[in-house]
Protein backbone atom coordinates (compact mmCIF):
# COMPACT_ATOMS: atom_id res chain seq x y z
CA UNK A 1 0.00 0.00 0.00
CA UNK A 2 1.70 3.16 -1.21
CA UNK A 3 2.18 5.99 1.21
CA UNK A 4 0.67 9.39 0.46
CA UNK A 5 3.08 12.05 -0.71
CA UNK A 6 4.30 14.68 1.71
CA UNK A 7 2.40 17.91 1.41
CA UNK A 8 3.75 21.42 1.78
CA UNK A 9 0.57 23.53 2.09
CA UNK A 10 0.67 27.08 3.30
CA UNK A 11 0.21 27.49 7.02
CA UNK A 12 -3.55 27.65 7.63
CA UNK A 13 -4.94 30.95 8.85
CA UNK A 14 -8.55 29.83 9.32
CA UNK A 15 -9.55 26.47 10.77
CA UNK A 16 -13.03 24.97 10.96
CA UNK A 17 -13.39 22.54 13.88
CA UNK A 18 -16.32 20.24 13.18
CA UNK A 19 -17.09 18.25 16.32
CA UNK A 20 -19.65 15.51 16.88
CA UNK A 21 -20.87 16.65 20.28
CA UNK A 22 -22.78 13.40 20.84
CA UNK A 23 -19.56 11.49 21.47
CA UNK A 24 -18.02 11.61 24.98
CA UNK A 25 -14.97 13.83 25.32
CA UNK A 26 -15.41 15.58 21.98
CA UNK A 27 -16.59 18.97 23.24
CA UNK A 28 -13.82 19.13 25.83
CA UNK A 29 -11.15 18.42 23.21
CA UNK A 30 -12.73 20.89 20.80
CA UNK A 31 -12.35 23.67 23.39
CA UNK A 32 -8.76 22.60 24.01
CA UNK A 33 -8.05 22.76 20.27
CA UNK A 34 -9.48 26.25 20.09
CA UNK A 35 -7.15 27.43 22.85
CA UNK A 36 -4.17 25.71 21.21
CA UNK A 37 -4.87 27.25 17.80
CA UNK A 38 -5.34 30.67 19.43
CA UNK A 39 -1.87 30.36 20.97
CA UNK A 40 -0.59 29.57 17.46
CA UNK A 41 -2.36 32.70 16.15
CA UNK A 42 -4.76 30.70 14.00
CA UNK A 43 -8.43 31.70 13.88
CA UNK A 44 -11.00 28.97 14.50
CA UNK A 45 -14.71 28.41 14.03
CA UNK A 46 -16.35 25.64 16.04
CA UNK A 47 -19.45 23.76 14.86
CA UNK A 48 -20.92 21.08 17.11
CA UNK A 49 -23.80 19.53 15.16
CA UNK A 50 -22.91 17.35 12.12
CA UNK A 51 -26.28 17.83 10.41
CA UNK A 52 -25.87 21.59 10.59
CA UNK A 53 -22.58 21.36 8.72
CA UNK A 54 -24.38 20.11 5.62
CA UNK A 55 -27.61 22.09 5.97
CA UNK A 56 -26.02 25.52 6.13
CA UNK A 57 -23.10 27.19 4.47
CA UNK A 58 -19.86 25.84 5.99
CA UNK A 59 -17.35 28.45 7.16
CA UNK A 60 -14.60 29.35 4.71
CA UNK A 61 -11.32 27.91 5.93
CA UNK A 62 -7.87 26.62 4.99
CA UNK A 63 -8.14 23.49 7.15
CA UNK A 64 -10.95 21.32 8.50
CA UNK A 65 -10.41 19.39 11.74
CA UNK A 66 -13.08 16.76 12.38
CA UNK A 67 -13.64 15.27 15.84
CA UNK A 68 -15.71 12.12 15.57
CA UNK A 69 -15.93 8.90 13.61
CA UNK A 70 -16.08 8.16 9.90
CA UNK A 71 -19.69 9.36 9.77
CA UNK A 72 -18.59 12.80 10.96
CA UNK A 73 -15.86 12.92 8.33
CA UNK A 74 -18.35 11.98 5.60
CA UNK A 75 -20.59 14.82 6.81
CA UNK A 76 -17.65 17.23 6.62
CA UNK A 77 -16.79 16.04 3.10
CA UNK A 78 -20.41 16.62 2.04
CA UNK A 79 -20.37 20.08 3.61
CA UNK A 80 -17.25 21.02 1.63
CA UNK A 81 -18.25 19.07 -1.47
CA UNK A 82 -18.04 22.04 -3.86
CA UNK A 83 -14.92 23.57 -2.33
CA UNK A 84 -12.83 20.72 -0.89
CA UNK A 85 -10.61 21.84 1.98
CA UNK A 86 -7.72 19.85 3.47
CA UNK A 87 -9.34 17.74 6.19
CA UNK A 88 -7.87 15.78 9.06
CA UNK A 89 -9.88 13.49 11.32
CA UNK A 90 -9.34 12.86 15.03
CA UNK A 91 -10.96 9.53 15.73
CA UNK A 92 -13.69 9.18 18.33
CA UNK A 93 -15.50 6.41 16.48
CA UNK A 94 -15.55 2.65 16.89
CA UNK A 95 -13.56 1.91 13.74
CA UNK A 96 -12.40 5.04 11.97
CA UNK A 97 -10.78 4.17 8.63
CA UNK A 98 -10.99 7.79 7.44
CA UNK A 99 -9.73 9.36 10.67
CA UNK A 100 -5.93 9.04 10.74
CA UNK A 101 -5.29 10.53 14.21
CA UNK A 102 -6.06 9.03 17.59
CA UNK A 103 -7.36 11.53 20.14
CA UNK A 104 -4.29 11.12 22.38
CA UNK A 105 -1.97 12.13 19.51
CA UNK A 106 -3.75 15.23 18.26
CA UNK A 107 -1.03 17.71 19.23
CA UNK A 108 1.78 16.05 17.25
CA UNK A 109 -0.53 15.60 14.25
CA UNK A 110 -1.62 19.25 14.17
CA UNK A 111 1.95 20.43 14.68
CA UNK A 112 2.81 18.50 11.50
CA UNK A 113 -0.05 20.22 9.69
CA UNK A 114 0.97 23.73 10.77
CA UNK A 115 4.61 23.04 9.90
CA UNK A 116 3.74 21.71 6.42
CA UNK A 117 4.92 18.20 7.26
CA UNK A 118 1.55 16.46 6.96
CA UNK A 119 0.83 14.00 4.20
CA UNK A 120 -2.02 14.53 1.79
CA UNK A 121 -4.16 11.62 0.63
CA UNK A 122 -6.14 12.71 -2.44
CA UNK A 123 -9.26 10.55 -2.15
CA UNK A 124 -11.15 9.63 -5.29
CA UNK A 125 -14.84 10.52 -5.21
CA UNK A 126 -17.78 9.09 -7.13
CA UNK A 127 -20.25 11.15 -9.17
CA UNK A 128 -23.74 9.63 -9.22
CA UNK A 129 -26.48 10.63 -11.67
CA UNK A 130 -30.08 9.47 -12.05
CA UNK A 131 -33.55 10.74 -13.02
CA UNK A 132 -36.20 11.29 -10.39
CA UNK A 133 -39.89 10.43 -10.70
CA UNK A 134 -40.52 13.69 -12.60
CA UNK A 135 -37.77 12.99 -15.10
CA UNK A 136 -35.37 15.57 -13.72
CA UNK A 137 -31.67 14.71 -13.58
CA UNK A 138 -30.34 14.50 -10.03
CA UNK A 139 -26.71 14.31 -9.00
CA UNK A 140 -24.91 13.27 -5.84
CA UNK A 141 -21.28 12.78 -4.82
CA UNK A 142 -19.87 9.96 -2.71
CA UNK A 143 -16.53 9.62 -0.98
CA UNK A 144 -17.21 6.01 0.03
CA UNK A 145 -19.93 4.36 -1.99
CA UNK A 146 -23.27 4.32 -3.73
CA UNK A 147 -25.58 1.42 -2.90
CA UNK A 148 -28.67 0.13 -4.69
CA UNK A 149 -30.78 -1.87 -2.26
CA UNK A 150 -34.19 -3.53 -2.19
CA UNK A 151 -36.92 -2.91 0.33
CA UNK A 152 -37.07 -5.04 3.47
CA UNK A 153 -40.18 -6.98 2.42
CA UNK A 154 -39.70 -7.41 -1.31
CA UNK A 155 -37.97 -9.88 -3.59
CA UNK A 156 -34.51 -9.64 -5.06
CA UNK A 157 -33.50 -6.85 -7.38
CA UNK A 158 -32.52 -7.56 -10.96
CA UNK A 159 -29.91 -5.15 -12.31
CA UNK A 160 -27.87 -4.92 -15.52
CA UNK A 161 -24.33 -3.51 -15.37
CA UNK A 162 -22.64 -1.80 -18.30
CA UNK A 163 -19.10 -0.39 -18.33
CA UNK A 164 -18.80 2.15 -21.10
CA UNK A 165 -20.62 0.57 -24.03
CA UNK A 166 -19.94 -2.97 -22.85
CA UNK A 167 -22.53 -5.08 -21.09
CA UNK A 168 -20.91 -6.88 -18.14
CA UNK A 169 -23.63 -9.01 -16.54
CA UNK A 170 -27.08 -9.09 -14.97
CA UNK A 171 -27.33 -9.41 -11.20
CA UNK A 172 -30.11 -10.89 -9.12
CA UNK A 173 -29.31 -9.87 -5.55
CA UNK A 174 -30.41 -7.95 -2.48
CA UNK A 175 -28.47 -5.00 -3.81
CA UNK A 176 -25.20 -3.75 -5.25
CA UNK A 177 -22.37 -1.61 -3.87
CA UNK A 178 -20.23 0.59 -6.09
CA UNK A 179 -17.29 1.71 -4.00
CA UNK A 180 -14.26 3.97 -4.24
CA UNK A 181 -10.96 2.84 -2.67
CA UNK A 182 -11.91 4.82 0.46
CA UNK A 183 -15.17 2.92 0.68
CA UNK A 184 -13.59 -0.47 0.07
CA UNK A 185 -13.29 -0.92 3.86
CA UNK A 186 -16.96 -0.02 4.45
CA UNK A 187 -20.11 -1.72 3.12
CA UNK A 188 -18.23 -3.33 0.22
CA UNK A 189 -15.87 -5.12 2.62
CA UNK A 190 -18.81 -6.35 4.72
CA UNK A 191 -20.37 -7.75 1.53
CA UNK A 192 -17.16 -9.62 0.65
CA UNK A 193 -15.31 -7.05 -1.45
CA UNK A 194 -11.52 -6.50 -1.52
CA UNK A 195 -9.53 -3.85 0.32
CA UNK A 196 -7.99 -1.27 -2.02
CA UNK A 197 -5.14 1.11 -1.29
CA UNK A 198 -6.66 4.61 -0.85
CA UNK A 199 -4.41 6.13 -3.53
CA UNK A 200 -5.67 3.84 -6.29
CA UNK A 201 -7.89 5.10 -9.09
CA UNK A 202 -10.35 2.24 -9.21
CA UNK A 203 -13.94 1.23 -8.50
CA UNK A 204 -15.25 -1.93 -6.87
CA UNK A 205 -18.63 -3.43 -7.77
CA UNK A 206 -19.79 -5.79 -5.02
CA UNK A 207 -23.14 -7.64 -5.15
CA UNK A 208 -25.03 -8.01 -1.87
CA UNK A 209 -26.13 -11.62 -1.29
CA UNK A 210 -26.31 -12.53 -4.99
CA UNK A 211 -28.40 -15.51 -6.04
CA UNK A 212 -25.63 -16.73 -8.37
CA UNK A 213 -22.59 -17.77 -6.36
CA UNK A 214 -20.41 -17.04 -9.41
CA UNK A 215 -21.16 -13.33 -9.08
CA UNK A 216 -18.11 -11.98 -7.25
CA UNK A 217 -16.77 -8.47 -6.60
CA UNK A 218 -15.07 -6.91 -9.61
CA UNK A 219 -12.44 -4.14 -9.64
CA UNK A 220 -12.76 -1.67 -12.53
CA UNK A 221 -10.69 1.14 -13.96
CA UNK A 222 -11.37 4.38 -12.12
CA UNK A 223 -11.90 6.15 -15.45
CA UNK A 224 -14.77 3.81 -16.38
CA UNK A 225 -18.34 4.99 -16.80
CA UNK A 226 -20.77 2.62 -15.07
CA UNK A 227 -24.47 2.30 -15.79
CA UNK A 228 -26.82 0.24 -13.64
CA UNK A 229 -30.31 -0.44 -15.00
CA UNK A 230 -32.99 -1.73 -12.64
CA UNK A 231 -34.56 -4.34 -14.88
CA UNK A 232 -36.91 -5.85 -12.31
CA UNK A 233 -38.07 -4.79 -8.84
CA UNK A 234 -41.12 -5.93 -6.88
CA UNK A 235 -41.24 -2.70 -4.90
CA UNK A 236 -39.34 0.46 -4.12
CA UNK A 237 -35.60 0.49 -4.70
CA UNK A 238 -33.35 2.87 -2.78
CA UNK A 239 -30.14 4.51 -3.89
CA UNK A 240 -28.03 5.28 -0.81
CA UNK A 241 -25.07 7.64 -1.15
CA UNK A 242 -22.43 7.45 1.60
CA UNK A 243 -25.01 6.02 3.97
CA UNK A 244 -26.88 9.33 4.16
CA UNK A 245 -28.51 10.33 0.88
CA UNK A 246 -31.61 8.19 0.30
CA UNK A 247 -33.13 8.41 -3.19
CA UNK A 248 -36.18 6.35 -4.25
CA UNK A 249 -35.97 4.52 -7.58
CA UNK A 250 -38.16 2.00 -9.35
CA UNK A 251 -38.11 -0.61 -12.07
CA UNK A 252 -36.89 0.87 -15.36
CA UNK A 253 -34.70 3.53 -13.73
CA UNK A 254 -30.96 3.77 -14.32
CA UNK A 255 -28.02 5.13 -12.35
CA UNK A 256 -24.83 6.37 -14.01
CA UNK A 257 -21.59 6.58 -12.04
CA UNK A 258 -18.10 7.83 -12.82
CA UNK A 259 -15.10 9.27 -11.01
CA UNK A 260 -15.57 12.83 -9.79
CA UNK A 261 -13.15 15.17 -11.58
CA UNK A 262 -11.71 16.44 -8.30
CA UNK A 263 -10.34 14.32 -5.46
CA UNK A 264 -10.92 15.24 -1.83
CA UNK A 265 -7.76 16.04 0.22
CA UNK A 266 -7.58 14.08 3.48
CA UNK A 267 -4.52 14.72 5.65
CA UNK A 268 -2.52 12.37 7.84
CA UNK A 269 0.48 12.91 10.13
CA UNK A 270 4.00 12.56 8.79
CA UNK A 271 4.52 9.23 10.60
CA UNK A 272 1.18 7.75 9.60
CA UNK A 273 1.32 4.05 8.66
CA UNK A 274 -1.67 2.88 6.54
CA UNK A 275 -0.92 -0.79 7.27
CA UNK A 276 -1.05 -0.11 10.99
CA UNK A 277 -4.52 1.33 10.53
CA UNK A 278 -5.62 -1.88 8.84
CA UNK A 279 -4.02 -4.07 11.52
CA UNK A 280 -5.65 -2.12 14.34
CA UNK A 281 -9.07 -1.63 12.78
CA UNK A 282 -9.44 -5.18 11.46
CA UNK A 283 -7.67 -6.95 14.32
CA UNK A 284 -5.22 -8.77 12.05
CA UNK A 285 -3.06 -11.39 13.69
CA UNK A 286 -0.23 -13.56 12.37
CA UNK A 287 2.83 -15.54 13.30
CA UNK A 288 6.07 -13.71 12.54
CA UNK A 289 9.54 -14.93 13.41
CA UNK A 290 12.13 -12.21 14.20
CA UNK A 291 14.54 -13.34 11.47
CA UNK A 292 11.96 -13.29 8.66
CA UNK A 293 12.90 -9.68 7.88
CA UNK A 294 16.64 -9.21 7.12
CA UNK A 295 16.59 -5.64 8.42
CA UNK A 296 15.81 -6.69 11.97
CA UNK A 297 18.63 -6.80 14.48
CA UNK A 298 19.87 -10.34 15.10
CA UNK A 299 19.62 -11.82 18.54
CA UNK A 300 16.75 -9.58 19.63
CA UNK A 301 14.30 -11.49 21.75
CA UNK A 302 10.84 -11.71 20.22
CA UNK A 303 8.31 -9.96 22.40
CA UNK A 304 5.32 -11.80 20.97
CA UNK A 305 3.52 -8.50 20.45
CA UNK A 306 3.13 -6.12 17.57
CA UNK A 307 2.89 -2.48 18.63
CA UNK A 308 0.80 -1.76 15.56
CA UNK A 309 -1.84 -4.42 16.06
CA UNK A 310 -2.61 -4.04 19.76
CA UNK A 311 -2.59 -7.78 20.14
CA UNK A 312 -0.55 -10.94 20.44
CA UNK A 313 0.84 -12.29 17.20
Amino acid sequence: MARAKAATPARPRRVAILADAQKPGVVELARELQAWFAAERVATRLLLEPRAWEAGRPPACDLVVVLGGDGAILSAVRAYEKKPSPTIGINFGRVGFLASVEATHWRAALEDVLAGRARVEPRMRLSVEYRDARGQIKRATALNDAVLTRGAFQGMLEMALKVGNDWVTNYRADGLVVSTPSGSTAYSLAAGGPILAPALQALVVTPISPQALSHRPIVLDGAARLRLDITRASGLTTLVVDGQGFHPLQEGDAVVMRAHPKAYPLLSPRSFDPFRRLRERLGWRGSVEPDVFPGRARGRKASGRDSGSNGVL
